[in-house]
């Protein structure tokens, strides 16, 4: 039997990963330095949890 998920459980990593991407997109828009460092870290973290999950699949 295929368990039923709810709204909160289908929608959170979707929402999750668009908020970190346009915070990532904002830190590089942001400045330098260390505006940077934080740019790469969001949008290589939420391309990291993509790719976890799309090798993870069966």
């Amino acid at each position: 039997m295929i368990p039923t998920l709810s709204r909160r459980q289908i929608w959170f990593m979707p929402v999750a990963l668009l908020l970190l991407s346009t915070m990532g997109l904002l830190f590089a828009l942001l400045g330098d330095a260390w505006w940077d460092v934080m740019s790469w870290g969001t949008l290589g973290y939420a391309v990291f949890v993509i790719l976890w999950y799309v090798l993870k699949s069966p």
